[in-house]
This record gives structure tokens, sequence and C-alpha cells, in this order.
């Protein structure tokens, strides 16, 4: 054939081949894992598993493993070939299942009610059946079937001079639904008894199971379904850990969420990329598949680096301690200022975790209408952002105004104001009803009350029979480490404390750690830049603990009071205390 007509033919099957095969079905050769030491014949072989086909019933073909224990006894490492549904090899991976798998958020369909659509043939080096770490990982990625060859050493010399091996036995893996056995792995086998497997049915058959069992756990389809997860760092008591995870699992029931696992790991310092170890990441994401959860909360700060990468590796969505404070505040707040003072914490929140998301948030690229100088999305969503924080740091200095007006004419009618301050879920909105007859919301969940509530009261000297009027007002509850943001966008809120004429500092006597919630709410009053008025402080909930108990928080702090604001006990002694403090504030 001249070379004009070969050049011609060439261009004709080159043109034929991309309208049959567009560029995205093309396969990319890319093999995954350890490819240190290969050499480039080795890394060709590897690139021809992606050319390979299997008929759609078949797990694999004796052919093809015996190809593949070929490769893999000559490279001298397992080699993992990952096939979807239709039979094309997806994924060629040198090394363990771990560290060959695919990521989470790559698989193609990802669910606890079905399986991924993709299966597994794994070489191994020796004849053991799968191990945990094996079975673990197909677990995670939920992969319809794990096809493990068990292979002997060099057994003789191929074309080439190549050393070659064959399949000495099999095994099959695949997931069941039961918590109580996750995974079966079928006795050993030869490959050919292999080859004979029912694919097909096999995975459909267990999809129709995990279907049905998924069906009969969506009971409660509005909550969130969520593991909580800890770490207990070298800095931190068990005592003090157990309170604060304790304090998590109630800030998600308030959220309204259901906490279906609950795990923790002991390390000196959180992992930079990930907060656990690889090893605990892996157990969380297989107990958030086992029981169905749709969110993992942590019980700390984390990075957007850290929330990415825990989501990649764990497959649902990851908050951490202050994401799930903002929510509730968000679901709480009713009043436009709080809604406003609510945007405005989360705004900030999110305006430094912008960064991170790759590609998708950028125009600039190949294309029309992309070239010139342009700028990235990023930068557009992250001056939208600043925008919308602008404004509401001026709607939010409006507020204050407003409110500082009100107390200007609470002043001028010579109305002493008295701030009730404390711990979240202390029993400050249940006290002051109490002791002004109000319906103040009130319910035993954190952070109840968002937006501070100002009422009367009025009390009568017992001595001289003198009525005086002051003020109370109901503010938002203190949490350990309130998140700068909530500080920083509630100080229209937080300034009716600083701007009172005394405190009342209610503690929860009854939760056990009512010392250290004490130590966090003094540190927040310290924090703040105008320092506030005396302060009385005020044991809640007395009638909840022992006599034993209570003479030891009587003997730590004598001058406090101690009441009931459910059962109305101590509440004539706290409103004379009140009047002396409102007498001591005015007169200093």
């Amino acid at each position: 054939m001249p070379p004009g007509e070969r050049t011609e033919v060439k261009a004709y099957l080159y043109n034929l081949n991309r309208s049959l095969f567009p560029k995205e079905s093309v396969p990319i050769e890319t093999v995954y894992g350890h490819l240190k030491g290969l050499k480039p014949s080795q890394l060709k072989q590897l690139q021809r598993l992606y050319h390979q086909r299997f008929p759609g019933d078949c797990i694999v073909t004796p052919e093809f493993a015996q190809r593949l224990a070929a490769i893999s006894t000559e490279i001298g490492n397992p080699v993992c070939v990952y096939v979807n549904r239709r039979g094309q090899v997806i994924r060629v991976g040198v090394g363990s299942l771990r560290q060959t798998q695919i990521p989470l958020t790559e698989l193609p369909r990802y669910g606890e009610e079905r399986l991924c659509g993709i299966r597994c043939i794994a070489t191994q080096l020796d004849a053991e059946p799968p191990g945990d770490a094996m079975l673990t990982t197909m677990a995670l990625q939920r992969l319809d079937a794990l096809a493990v060859l068990a292979l002997t050493g060099s057994g003789f010399k191929g074309r080439g001079g190549r050393a070659s091996g064959y399949v000495q036995t099999t095994y099959l893996a695949h997931l069941v639904p039961h918590p109580e056995q996750r995974w079966v792995v079928s006795p050993a086998m030869g490959l050919e008894e292999l080859a004979r497997q029912d694919f097909l049915d096999l995975a459909e058959g267990l999809e129709e199971e995990f279907r049905r069992a998924f069906t009969a756990r969506q009971v409660d389809t509005e909550r969130d379904r969520v593991v909580v997860v800890g770490l207990l760092t070298s800095d931190q008591t068990p005592d003090h850990f157990r309170h604060r995870f304790e304090e998590l699992e109630r800030l998600v029931d308030s959220a309204g969420g259901e906490v279906l696992e609950t795990m923790y790991q002991k390390r000196p310092r959180p992992h930079p990329q990930t907060v656990l170890g690889a090893g605990k990441v892996q157990e969380v994401a297989l107990a958030a598949q086992t029981v169905g959860a749709n969110l993992v909360v942590f019980d700390r700060d984390l990075s957007p680096v850290q929330v990415r990468n825990l989501e990649n590796l764990i497959g649902i969505r990851v908050v951490d301690r202050t994401e799930l404070i903002l929510d509730i505040f968000a679901q709480r707040a009713k009043t436009g200022a709080g809604k406003l003072q609510v945007e405005l914490a989360q705004l900030e929140y999110q305006m430094p975790r912008l960064t991170g998301r790759g590609q998708a948030m950028s125009r600039l690229g190949g294309g029309i209408g992309t070239r010139g100088p342009g700028e990235t999305k990023l930068e557009t969503e992250r001056r939208a952002i600043q925008r919308r924080i602008t404004k509401l740091q001026q709607e939010v200095n409006q507020l204050q105004a407003h409110r500082a007006r009100l107390r200007h004419r609470r002043q001028d009618d010579n109305l002493p104001s008295v701030a009730v301050v404390g711990y979240t879920n202390a029993g400050k909105s249940t006290l002051v009803n109490a002791l002004t007859n109000s319906q103040v919301y009130a319910a035993d969940q954190l952070f109840a009350t968002l937006d501070p509530t100002t009422r009367r009261l009025a009390i009568t000297d017992p001595d001289t029979h003198e009525t005086t009027q002051l003020v109370l007002t109901d503010t938002v509850g203190f949490i350990e480490e309130l998140p700068a943001s909530l500080m920083d966008a509630f100080r229209a809120t937080l300034e009716e404390v600083t701007e009172a004429d005394a405190l009342l500092h209610v503690v929860d006597v009854s939760h056990p750690a009512w010392q250290d919630q004490i130590h966090w709410v003094m540190r927040i009053l310290n924090q703040m830049p105008i320092a506030p008025g005396p302060m009385l402080l005020v044991f809640n909930k007395a009638d909840r603990i022992s006599s034993e108990d209570l003479a030891i928080a009587r003997e730590e702090y004598p001058q406090a009071l101690f009441i009931s604001a459910t059962e109305r006990l101590g509440l004539e002694t706290l409103r004379h205390r009140l009047l002396q403090l409102v007498d001591y504030a005015v007169t200093v």
C-alpha cells in the first residue's frame, strides 16, 4: 500500500475509533499503588489489563486469573483489579487492597441499601484466607465481591525467561446485611469452581437483602443518624473528656439528630490530617456503614483539610463541634435579631473554609469564555460572602444601638437591671418564669433560649414593705469553648450582660461537672470588653442531688444560694438577696 493511502487509512481508523469510543469512555491506563522498582515492560503488562473484558455473569475467567498470577509473581507483589458489572476493568493497582482501594468519593454508587457495583480480583502471595484488613477494606468500599487468588511461587520460566506462577487456590468474599456478621468468606476452592460462580445472581441477591434491611431501619427518616467521635489527648483528664463527650451527645440530640454509635481514640495529640489514626478512621467508616449513619460529628474543631480528608475516607458528611452548635442556633433563632446574628456567625465560620475545592471552584481554563484575566469562582464567592458579612455587621451595629436606647430608657425610669447568666441548660429561663410568672420558652435541652428576653420583677422588702422594680434579662447560655464567631456575632446580645447593673449566675448543681461549668462561664465573662457588675451565685436543681453532695457544694461556696426553680424552693430568699444585690450595685 502506498504511503499516502496508508496515512488515509490510519486517519479513517482513528476517526472511526473516536466516534465509536468517545474520549470519556476510553479508560485511562493508570496503574495505582506501589509502583517503585517496576520495569517499563512490567508496567506495560499491567496497563494491558485495562483492555480485558469479562462476561457479565462471570466473576473472573481462568485465563485472566492465570495471566494476573503470572504478572503478580513476576513483580513479587499482590495485584488488585477492579471490574464493573459490564465486565470492564476500571482500576489496576499494585499492592494490598487497602493500598489500591478506590476513594469512596469516586465510587459510582454508594449507600447502605446497595453495593457499589464493582468487584475486585486480588492476588495473594500465600495460600492463607483473606485477613481482616482486606475484608475491612472490602466492606468500606461496599464491593460486590472480592475474589482472592492465592498463588504459588515462581514454578517455571515462561516465554522470554520471565518468572511465572499459577493460582493454587481461591477464596470468594462478600458482604452480608447483618450487624453481627458483616461478611462471608467461602472455603478454599479451585479456579474452575470460582469461574463457574454466577456473579450477577450473587450481586443482585445481595442487593435485594441490603434493600430490605435498609427499608426496615427507616423508621424515622426526619432525623440525622449520627456517629459521635471523640479524641482523648494527653492534656485532658478522663473525667473532663467523658463530660465533654456526653455534652456532645446532648448537642446532637438538641440539633435533632439520633446518636447511633459513640467511638473515641486515645492519642497524645490529634493527627494533623485526619485527627484520628488511619486504623481508627477505618473503624469509624465501618461503624457508620454498619449502623446506617449519614453523619459523623467530632468533639473538636476541624480544619478544612481534616474535614475533606475524613469525608473522603469515611464516605459521609463530617461536621465538627462548632458547626453543630451553629446549626442548633440556626434552628433556635426565631426573631429577626436572632436570625441576623446566626447568619453572621455562620458566614464568619464558612469564610476560611472555602478553600480546597479544586478545579470545580475555578472558571479559568480552556474554552470559549474562560480565557483572559478573569477570576476564580472561589474569589467571586469569597467576595460575595465578605460583602454579606459587612452588611450583617452593620445591621448588628444598628441592633446594638437599638438595645442601647432601650437600656437608657430603663435607666431613665430608674429601673436597675440584672442579667441572668450561666451554662446552657442550667435552668435560667425556668428561673425567670418562676420569679416573674411569665412564659419565656424553657425546655430541658441545650440552647433552648437564644434571644434575650427581658421581664420586670417587683420585690417587696419584708422590713420596710417598700416595693422595688427591677428588670431581669434572660441571656443565651454559655458553653465550653464558645466559638469565636458566636462571640463576635452575639456581641449585641452579650452587651446585655456587660451593661447590666448586676449578674445572677445560675449553676446546675445536679450536673456532675458543675465546677467545670462555673469555670467556663467565668472565663467567658472575663473575656468581655467591659467588666460586668457584682454577681450572685445561685445553685439550681438542688432537689436532684443527695444531701452529701449538697453539703460539699455549700462548703465550697458558702455565700451561694441553693434553690429549685421547678419546685419553687428558695425563691423568697432569692428575691431578698436580689434586692440586696441591686442596692449594692446601685450604690457602688
